[in-house]
């Protein structure tokens, strides 16, 4: 019995380094192989591996980014809604800065390339009236944006854009729509103060 258990370790040993040894010459051939059609195949299939993957990396950094957008928006609007942040105690400037704390996370510190818009209208319908509109260079055109909230129960409509930049060069025409190679995102908001003290 203990010949048989003796046998058969010194069997699995011989296969162990006969698969050792075959793995050898297997790199051994591999290394002297010097037609390149390896490295061909590699490149071939290594670049459109790397543009995928830097594709799907700005993608979903963009997307992460315009998220970050949208709450920082409805979180802004729901302080003005309930009279959290009152009329009197915004401008531009503090407005700003509001939703820059929030998107810091994301953007370039101060948020240079963050526009707003708030602005009282005298119906729902006619807030969504308003639409976004480019310049013919392909920037965002800002007549008439304003920072002018409205008091206890108006009708106000919050819009946040930011120039967001394209990163990965060979996305950038694909994903860019605004000038300069950045694409645009935007988040609105659009609710009726509730009956608050002024």
């Amino acid at each position: 019995m203990q010949d048989r258990v003796g046998r058969m370790d010194m069997h699995d040993q011989d296969s162990k380094s006969r698969e050792g040894r075959r793995r050898a010459g297997l790199l051994a051939r591999f290394g002297r192989n010097r037609r390149g059609s390896v490295a061909i195949e590699f490149t071939a299939l290594a670049i459109p591996f790397a543009m995928l993957v830097f594709a799907i990396l700005e993608s979903c950094i963009s997307f992460a980014a315009q998220q970050v957008l949208s709450n920082a928006t409805d979180d802004i609007a729901r302080q003005l809604r309930t009279g959290q942040v009152k009329a009197a105690d915004v401008n531009e400037t503090a407005l700003k800065k509001m939703i820059c704390d929030r998107l810091d996370i994301v953007v370039a510190s101060g948020c240079p390339d963050l526009v707003v818009d708030l602005r009282e209208f005298p119906t729902f319908a006619a807030a969504a009236a308003v639409k976004i509109k480019l310049t013919t260079d392909g920037d965002i055109d800002t007549t008439g944006f304003a920072v002018k909230p409205g008091p206890s129960m108006s009708k106000n409509m919050l819009r946040v854009f930011y120039r967001w930049p394209v990163i990965t060069d060979f996305m950038r025409k694909s994903m860019s729509n605004l000038k300069g190679g950045k694409t645009l995102h935007f988040a609105t908001a659009t609710w009726q103060n509730e009956p608050f003290d002024d």
